[in-house]
Order: C-alpha cells, then sequence, then structure tokens
C-alpha cells in the first residue's frame, strides 16, 4: 500500500547536489513528490510510494550525494497528495 512521508534532511546538505541527487534516486525508484532547500540549511522532501521504495529513499538520504555530511535524518507520515512526478523545487 503507497505511503506519504515527510523527511528533513540536516547537516551540509545545501550547496552540494543533494536536490539533484534526490531528484536521480526518486526517479530511478519511481518515488513521487519534491525536494526543496530550507531556509535553515536543511533539504526537505515530501515522497509518496511504496513503503518499500520509500524505505530506499530514506536509506540514500542517510548518505546524500558525496559531497554531503547529513548529521540528521527525521521521518515523519503524512497524508496522501496524489504527487504525479518527483519536482525539484527552488
Amino acid at each position: 500500500m503507497p505511503k506519504h512521508i515527510a523527511i528533513k534532511v540536516s547537516g551540509r546538505v545545501q550547496g552540494v547536489f543533494y536536490r539533484a541527487s534526490t531528484h536521480e534516486q526518486a526517479q530511478r525508484l519511481g518515488i513521487k513528490g519534491f525536494v526543496r532547500n530550507e531556509p535553515d540549511g536543511s533539504v526537505y522532501i515530501e515522497a509518496e510510494g511504496d513503503e518499500a521504495l520509500l524505505t530506499a529513499l530514506v536509506e540514500w538520504c542517510k548518505q546524500g550525494p558525496p559531497a554531503a555530511k547529513v548529521h540528521h535524518v527525521e521521518i515523519h507520515e503524512g497524508t496522501w497528495k496524489g504527487f504525479t512526478e518527483f519536482a525539484v523545487k527552488r
């Protein structure tokens, strides 16, 4: 059964291609939603898809792209929104 989760990733995650890399991972996994930078320096992701695929995305988020230094990943279950694509928001 598909799920909706919100993910907040803290650390050195802006200016290291984290959003673009998250987009690639989500596309590869068939996950819908979006990723954006937050004013506090974190990255915020909303993702929808099969639970196993969301788990794979969360595991990837704990590392991120090579230049990232992830300190904390926070996950919250949310309400299904029916995203039709995975977008990088500015």
